[in-house]
């Protein structure tokens, strides 16, 4: 079953006068339960199909489906709310509230949720969990490694059980340790819990945590292939 569905979606961002096409036609599936990395040069539109595909912002022309609905009907007080009930979100900046405990960030989308208020502390508790930050709880944001800030995020971006969590260079930040141990509670957040992941990255060893690889060149898809050997990470998908 696919959880998205996108067909011959266009991004035209126009500035003064000037036309610029940062997505040209892409069409493209995915199933529920993948882990999908998006790969691309910078300028090759990745993170206009995040914004697009994470319902941050709206394409210009195509069609896009998320579960059998189209986006398109939809006004923006229901985007936002589709958006906060399905959607994850990761960041490669953490995005989060620095002077807040690790609790009370993860609390964040809860209040924009139907979640009855009773529920936010063991839910907002069972996501620090899952990501082994129980122990940091109540630490401030800034009191953390970035390691440990990108868990905070991983766990909010659990904490609404979403359907698709989007992880935007998630490891872009970190060093190589904290980034294969963030990746690594990525892969297992599919594998064991079965979320969607859309991971967008410029980083092989990153990608080839992933199961398919996407790649875009110039706003338009030139490659989309299953990994198929993830440890020598054979795909052509990542030489261009």
């Amino acid at each position: 079953m696919n959880i998205i569905e996108v067909k011959n979606i266009w991004k035209v961002f126009d500035n003064e006068g000037t036309r610029t096409e940062a997505l040209r036609g892409v069409s493209l599936s995915i199933k529920k339960g993948e882990f999908v990395a998006i790969m691309g040069s910078s300028g090759a539109g990745k993170s206009t199909l995040l914004q697009i595909l994470g319902l941050l912002d709206n394409h210009t022309d195509g069609t896009y489906y998320f579960n059998g609905k189209d986006i398109g009907s939809f006004n923006q007080e229901e985007i936002a709310k589709f958006r906060n009930a399905k959607v994850g979100f990761i960041f490669q900046a953490f995005n989060l509230l620095p002077h807040e405990s690790v609790l009370e960030n993860v609390k964040l989308p809860l209040m924009y949720s139907n979640i009855p208020e009773s529920e936010w502390d063991k839910r907002a508790k069972d996501a620090v969990i899952s990501v082994g930050l129980e122990h940091r709880i109540n630490h401030q944001a800034v009191q953390l490694s970035g390691g440990e800030k990108q868990r905070v995020a991983i766990a909010r971006a659990l904490v609404n059980s979403p359907e698709v969590i989007f992880a935007d260079e998630p490891t872009g930040n970190l060093d190589s340790k904290s980034g294969q141990s963030v990746i690594e509670i990525i892969q297992r957040l599919n594998l064991e819990l079965g979320h969607t992941i859309i991971l967008i990255t410029h980083e092989t060893y990153t990608a080839k945590y992933a199961e398919r690889i996407i790649r875009l060149h110039d706003g338009q898809v030139d490659c989309d292939e299953k990994v198929s050997d993830r440890n020598t990470v054979k795909n052509s998908c990542f030489v261009k």
